[in-house]
């Protein structure tokens, strides 16, 4: 389907008359701010009621929007995963709908969606207003919708966490994860799925919404961020060398083969005789024990056609 022009989209009566921008103005090294008053100054030509919220620290956006409760019918999240994980935190109603104007990181869930860094197709696809439903779980209390891993990238998150000092990039994960190889070992870690009583023994635990991780990997090609469960990749050993083998598969073809297997829960444990760090959605979580459980209302996303 082709692109509408900027005046079949203003022809068109926009879906939402109440709608808040959340904008991480250092996202896309400064152009967060800049994206987000655009989108604002074209919905306000719309007619449309627009609360604009820049963020200031983590967790800002989660306690503003919980503020304004339900008095608004669309968050529009500018920014990259960790801003749309505090919009959809921070919302009172889950059936309010989000939309997406990916400036971050890496932008895992928008490149899945396939919604552009661009203001215009952005308000495109706010103006059809196309909606879908995401699978959101709560992990030790946090809530995620991307991906939990706990062993060797959980290290390299508590890494660029311990030296973070402002915005972050790709570099910043790849840098702490060469870090990290020194000195790694893999950890024994028992998984339980869906409370059935059986431990699945592994080295290392991805546990995904998306098709892909960090989306560069690619996952089981038939996993759906609406189908009322998440993936679980179990790495057997756990070891470098098998670490290595299965994102070098997963550059090419789906990340599982010899020493990874992958199952699906809507609930997973994972625990350890000694902590072992975990990240949620990119960011660093803590140490396990990790329990991990669908919640049972999906929320929604704005989506393109």
């Amino acid at each position: 389907m082709s692109s509408l022009s900027e005046p079949q989209i203003k022809e068109r009566p926009f879906p939402f008359r109440r709608v808040v921008v959340v904008a991480n103005p250092v996202s896309g090294r400064g152009q967060g701010a800049k994206a987000a008053s655009e989108l604002v100054a074209a919905l306000e030509e719309r007619g449309v009621r627009v609360e604009l919220i820049l963020t200031s620290r983590r967790g800002d956006a989660v306690g503003r929007l919980r503020e304004l409760g339900t008095e608004f019918d669309l968050a529009v999240s500018v920014g990259g995963d960790g801003t749309l994980r505090e919009v959809l935190e921070g919302l009172v109603d889950p059936e309010t709908p989000v939309g997406i104007l990916p400036f971050g990181t890496a932008n895992v869930l928008a490149i899945e969606l396939g919604i552009p860094r661009d203001v215009h197709h952005a308000l495109e696809i706010l103006a059809r207003g196309k909606q879908r439903s995401i699978d959101v779980a709560r992990v030790n209390g946090r809530l995620s919708f991307l991906v939990v891993g706990v062993g060797l990238d959980g290290y390299a998150v508590q890494e660029v966490e311990r030296r973070r000092r402002g915005p972050i990039t790709k570099w910043s994960y790849v840098r702490a994860g060469l870090r990290c190889l020194w000195s790694y070992r893999a950890p024994a870690l028992e998984v339980e799925l869906d409370g059935d009583g059986t431990i699945e023994r592994a080295g290392f635990v991805i546990v995904a919404n998306t098709r892909q991780y960090a989306a560069t990997l690619k996952l089981a090609p038939d996993a759906r961020i609406d189908d009322g469960r998440y993936e679980v990749y179990l790495f057997e050993s756990g070891s470098l060398h098998e670490i290595f083998r299965a994102f070098l598969r997963g550059l090419f073809r789906p990340l599982t083969g010899p020493g990874v297997r992958m199952r699906r829960a809507r609930k997973v444990r994972i625990s350890s005789k000694t902590e072992v760090p975990y990240e949620v959605d990119g960011d660093h979580g803590g140490v396990t024990p990790v329990e991990l459980e669908l919640l049972r209302h999906p929320y929604r996303l704005v989506v393109p056609d």
